[in-house]
């Protein structure tokens, strides 16, 4: 039997100083259960609106009888404006939207093709659930830091945005993310539905390094364990070098609060590891000698192999990368175009990315634009002059570790094709010669 370790709020048995488990995460605890039970009723009509889709709620939203769109003018020069309002909107004609949407346990991907540089906006940032988003009132929210420390403590939201406080751009993998299309590789696939399990953001917290000096870190500790406040209590083992390295508790997103469905109030940043030990609505971290072992890293996030072995705790993630756009469903016609994309690598900072225009006869190094960014997404271009003849559109990213991003064959040789997690073989997208775009994933 599997034993995860998890803490129960009934367990009484005292900490180091005294205080009972129980007293330390009574008030934290209790503060989630409440909010949870008053957010039922909202959460249930949102779900119930999410699943009628993003076509039922744009049509919802341009027939609001109460707040009716203007009509577009022939001429806008003609028609006085709309006023200020206290929050912006996009234009009603950029739709993108993330999906699939409704879903308690289970992702919703961010559309990819239809973003420009590196930043993912906050409400378009995948969302990966094991027990959909909590409600949680930042005012009882608290941060346990306990186990093999000198001094235990509770800290409130407040009392971590009083440390020093640091921002950084990094991207965030769901170590899922490209699965459907490694296994069974199909024509009629969008970026976002190929690899939109990945986000760049601008995250601005503590670094766990800081907190870890405040409480006192015992020699023997060696892992801390990482706790969240959802209905699941997801909790992962993570090594304390992490910590020392350039873990974050995060609290803003982007220039503001972190998104309930991105951990609001506090979320565990690990940049590069997968997305699963980026532990959202964090609420403990207790340091210990070893892993936990708890269901999340013993019956899910270990990756079988060929030969009945397993990958287990493989935190980081390799070099990738995908060009959005041309991609499907997207029709092109003779002429230039710029071939576009992401690159990103959880090991470091991708220093080049190769397309090819040509099925992979032939490679150009892409340009990249902006500085070099550790951990973060960087977006390339290719102009490319297309001719009219079918032809295979790649990319493939190089990190600074030398690492260069795999074709689908040459993975599926070493980790087989039932393995579960961390894809990252070069995609294709197949323009035929009437310029229609298909997905290709033989590479």
């Amino acid at each position: 039997m599997i034993d995860d370790n998890r803490p129960e709020l009934e367990d009484q048995s005292p900490t180091r100083d005294g205080i009972t488990r129980r007293d330390l995460l009574a008030g934290a605890a209790g503060a989630v259960g409440g909010a949870v039970l008053a957010g039922l009723p909202a959460l249930a009509a949102a779900q119930q609106g999410a699943k009628a889709g993003a076509k039922g709620a744009a049509k919802a939203a341009a027939t609001d009888v109460a707040n009716p769109l203007p009509p577009i003018p022939d001429d806008p020069t003609k028609v006085l404006g709309t006023p200020t309002a206290p929050v912006g909107t996009r234009s009603r004609f950029f739709t993108a939207v993330r999906s699939p949407t409704g879903q308690v346990t289970g992702t919703s991907l961010t559309p990819l093709q239809d973003l420009t540089g590196t930043i993912t906006p906050a409400d378009l940032h995948f969302e990966r659930h094991h027990g959909g988003i909590p409600q949680i009132d930042p005012a009882r929210h608290s941060l346990m830091i306990h186990g093999l420390v000198d001094h235990p403590a509770i800290f409130s939201v407040d009392d971590i945005k009083r440390f020093p406080q640091v921002t950084r751009l990094h991207f965030v993998e769901c170590s899922g993310n490209g699965r459907s299309v490694y296994r069974e590789p199909k024509p009629e696939c969008t970026p976002q539905q190929v690899a939109g399990m990945t986000s760049n953001s601008e995250w601005t917290g503590v670094p766990v390094r800081t907190l870890f000096e405040e409480v006192g870190v015992k020699p023997d500790a060696k892992w801390f364990l990482a706790e969240g406040s959802d209905s699941s209590v997801l909790t992962r083992s993570i090594p304390i070098e992490k910590a020392y390295d350039d873990a974050l508790i995060v609290w803003a997103q982007n220039g503001e609060p972190l998104q309930p469905a991105q951990g609001y109030p506090l979320r565990l940043l690990l940049p590069g590891f997968e997305g699963n030990s980026n532990v959202k609505w964090v609420r403990r971290l207790e340091l210990g000698t070893k892993p936990w072992m708890t269901r999340w890293e013993t019956s899910k996030y270990t990756d079988p192999l060929p030969g009945g072995k397993a990958r287990i705790f493989s935190f980081e993630l390799d070099a990738k990368s995908i060009i959005t756009s041309p991609a499907f469903p997207k029709t092109i016609t003779k002429g230039w175009w710029p071939v576009s994309g992401i690159a990103w690598s959880g090991r470091g900072t991708i220093t080049r990315v190769e397309v090819s225009t040509d099925s992979g006869a032939s490679w150009t190094d892409a340009t990249m634009h902006g500085p070099p960014q550790r951990k973060a997404h960087v977006r390339f271009t290719h102009m490319w002059e297309w001719d009219g003849r079918e032809t295979t559109l790649l990319s493939r990213a190089t990190d600074d570790t030398g690492y260069v991003q795999p074709t689908r064959t040459e993975l599926v040789k070493v980790r087989g094709i039932g393995t579960d997690y961390h894809f990252n073989q070069i995609y294709g997208w197949v323009v035929k010669d009437d310029g229609r775009v298909f997905y290709h994933g033989e590479t």
